[in-house]
């Protein structure tokens, strides 16, 4: 990566043992956006905070770069609000959701309330349908269930 990846953003789905959220980084920047459709903090999830300082640990090595002890931690993180669900089991078609709607406006950033487009307080059924449609047609496409 070079100074014209400054912006780009790098998706992690995360799965906590039992729910699915999604991280969003900006390495260069070391801004992670955390998008978690239970609204739980990021601090819920310690082992979360480990993967992501080592990640950046690893990243800034290959960079060769160097920071302080102080500057070690320095990573900035954003909770983001957007459409929460109503139950204990769309947690993944709502990162599927988060991650399409930010790949398919084509942004470099994602606000704190969610983007414009796409903001509502929940997802009806018919969205969720939809990004469930979608990802079937993609497994399909790849061949994977035969």
């Amino acid at each position: 990566m070079d100074n014209k990846d400054a912006e780009k953003l790098f998706f992690i789905p995360f799965n906590t043992g039992g729910h699915w959220l999604l991280l969003a980084i900006n390495p260069i920047r070391e801004i992670m956006y955390y998008l978690d459709s239970l609204g739980n903090d990021w601090t819920t999830y310690p082992d979360m905070k480990v993967l992501i300082d080592t990640v950046l640990q690893a990243f800034r090595a290959q960079r060769d770069i160097q920071t302080s002890r102080r500057g070690a931690n320095s990573i900035t993180w954003i909770k983001v609000a957007f459409p929460q669900q109503r139950n204990q089991i769309d947690c993944g078609y709502f990162m599927l959701r988060f991650m399409r709607d930010t790949l398919a406006l084509g942004r470099l950033k994602i606000p704190t309330d969610y983007f414009d487009e796409f903001k509502c307080a929940f997802y009806t059924k018919d969205q969720v349908d939809e990004i469930k449609e979608e990802w079937c047609q993609f497994m399909i496409k790849l061949n994977v269930c035969s």
